[in-house]
Formats: structure tokens, C-alpha cells, sequence
């Protein structure tokens, strides 16, 4: 399974920083994944629900931690990197 495209949608949030997107293989679609900034840095969170009871469930998650490791690294390049045309936008803007 490849990771065949990364949409990311900035957001301007004390944790909150991004929504992603991944899709595989040309042909299925995880929305709602979202970059977190915790005590250790950047992370990404798998889409999830809230239980009655307060608690959250994720609704899509990898099976293993390659897998997590494979789609975290991927969300958090393409994460610096909207972030990084971003702000050269920004710049380039006030030049």
C-alpha cells in the first residue's frame, strides 16, 4: 500500500495546527487526520468520534506501528512543507 497524496489545510490554533487528508493507491481516502503540536513536538492524530460517556474512538487507524510511523512521517513532511510555502507566500506578499 502507497501513499499516493497528502492534502494538508493550516490552522492557526494553540494545539490545533493542521486537517490532512491521505490517500492510498489512487483509490481510498482518509480525511480528518489532524497535526497536533503536544509536550514533544508534532504528532498526528487519527480520525475519531466522541462516546456518550466523553471518551474519543478512532474511526480509521493503522494496524501497526510502521504503518503509524509511515503515515506520520508522511502527514508531518507535507505539514513543514505547506507551512514553509505558507509562509514564503506571506513574504513575498509583504515585499
Amino acid at each position: 500500500m502507497e501513499i499516493t497524496e497528502v492534502r494538508v489545510t493550516l490552522r492557526d490554533e494553540s494545539k490545533l495546527k493542521a486537517f490532512a487528508n491521505v490517500t492510498f493507491d489512487n483509490a481510498f481516502v482518509i480525511r480528518g487526520l489532524k497535526v497536533i503540536s503536544g509536550a514533544k513536538g508534532y504528532f498526528v492524530s487519527m480520525p475519531s468520534r466522541r462516546r456518550p460517556d466523553g471518551s474519543h474512538q478512532d474511526i480509521a487507524h493503522p494496524i501497526n506501528s510502521d504503518m503509524r510511523k509511515i503515515i506520520e512521517r508522511t502527514v508531518l513532511d507535507a505539514y513543514e512543507r505547506k507551512l514553509q510555502n505558507s509562509q514564503a507566500r506571506i513574504l513575498t506578499d509583504d515585499s
